[in-house]
């Protein structure tokens, strides 16, 4: 498929036709495998499925759920259709939430977004997302075997290894955040080596503001961003329009049904009005239906619902920081583990084009130690490096806020 080709072609009436026929057929056979699905489906006939307005009957499943459903059905509360043995992977993102990854080319539908950012077979891919426990590096991995590409799984860190291996393997493309891929970039030049075989990029995970795409691609690399999650694979991508000019916001990809939503309700919004994302994948192992991610975006006008606006920001408070998500109750723990704190507050910021983390904590103690601990415990809590603030008692504002983003959208 040309991916010029896929808003006109997603979002035909044979394609949408087809989403649904799809879909009719996937509930059929997993909602008698899968306990919650089925409990999702109550009072709802599978065979009237038909419509977007249809499927609005089906109450949301949200993100914030998974932890408390996998913990009564473990290992995936009731949603996979699939017997845990029988599937490729099993696993573990912060919080913790557990994800399945079946057998299948493609399971996590990756390929047409690499391939919209000019990935070809023969590609040597440099796949800097982790493959630890999480499966970010295995999401992308997946999309570019399907393409044809060899792959280096590089994961996170190790920069100087990184760029020794770049230089000698040469890569063509990038898989990772942008954040580290300007890393990578900086450390090149401080030290001298070429790692220009590096022209295509999909990055992730992480904000893309202009001036960080400007300057990545001032270095000879065409960069484009997709929306993906552990949950649902691969949601929306950047892709060229037929005048190979770069289209607004992201094409929805194939076997998604994507609908933007009041947050905090299952109810659609208005036309071009920003609302919180709600997927249903059409995927026969971990059939999610109706997930609510979290994230806010919008409809591009005049896209018949074929793209969106991208990400525009949380409908609750949990942020996605070096892609990896922080949860209020990440942050509670670690107010758990240190009682002598109050009120806490974590602040994100942008700081020389990278995500900075900062713990603000109430506390009579101004004491280093008692900072320094409380910064372990951060990292252990969410897997990610932040300063720590002790400030006064009475200093935050009492307004139950507990992660406040201040990064730019956009």
């Amino acid at each position: 498929m040309n991916h010029r080709d896929a808003p006109e072609r997603n979002k035909s009436d044979a394609a949408h036709a087809d989403a649904f026929a799809r879909l009719r057929a996937l509930l059929s056979g997993a909602a008698q495998r899968a306990p919650a699905l089925a409990r999702q489906l109550e009072g709802v006939e599978i065979a009237s499925l038909k419509s977007l307005v249809d499927l609005a009957r089906v109450p949301v499943r949200r993100k914030s759920e998974l932890m408390e459903l996998q913990e009564a059905i473990p290992p995936f509360g009731g949603l996979a259709a699939t017997e845990p043995a029988h599937l490729k992977r099993l696993l573990v993102s912060p919080g913790p939430i557990f994800e399945p990854e079946g057998h299948g080319a493609d399971w996590w539908g990756v390929a047409p977004a690499l391939r919209a950012a000019g990935f070809r077979a023969g590609d040597i891919v440099l796949n800097c997302f982790s493959y630890h426990l999480t499966p970010g590096g295995h999401i992308m991995e997946s999309g570019a075997h399907a393409l044809g590409c060899a792959v280096i799984p590089a994961g996170t860190g190790n920069t100087e290894q990184q760029i020794e291996a770049i230089r000698h393997l040469r890569p063509s493309a990038y898989c990772g955040t942008p954040d580290f891929l300007k890393i990578l970039i900086d450390k090149a030049h401080e030290t001298g080596s070429d790692i220009s075989s590096i022209r295509h990029a999909m990055v992730s995970g992480a904000a893309l503001p202009a001036s960080l795409r400007a300057e990545l691609q001032s270095h000879g690399i065409k960069v484009r961003q997709a929306y993906a999650t552990a949950d649902l694979g691969m949601i929306a991508y950047e892709a060229e329009g037929e005048d190979g000019l770069l289209q607004e916001g992201l094409v929805v990809n194939e076997g998604i049904i994507l609908e933007i939503v009041t947050p905090g309700t299952g109810d659609p919004v208005a036309p071009g009005k920003v609302g919180e994302i709600v997927v249903t994948r059409l995927n026969a192992d971990y059939p999610l239906l109706r997930f609510a991610t979290g994230d806010l975006s919008a409809f591009v006008p005049d896209s018949a619902n074929g793209r969106i606006k991208g990400w525009l920001g949380r409908a609750d408070q949990t942020a996605k920081v070096k892609g990896m998500f922080v949860h209020p109750s990440q942050i509670a723990e670690v107010g758990k583990r240190h009682p002598e704190l109050g009120i806490l507050r974590l602040v994100i910021r942008r700081t020389g084009e990278q995500d900075v983390m900062i713990l603000r904590a109430e506390t009579a103690s101004q004491r280093a130690e008692l900072s320094e601990a409380v910064a372990v415990t951060l990292q252990a809590a969410t897997k990610l490096r932040g300063a720590v603030e002790l400030v006064a008692p009475g200093s935050l504002p009492n307004d139950g806020r507990v992660i406040a983003d201040e990064r730019p959208v956009g």
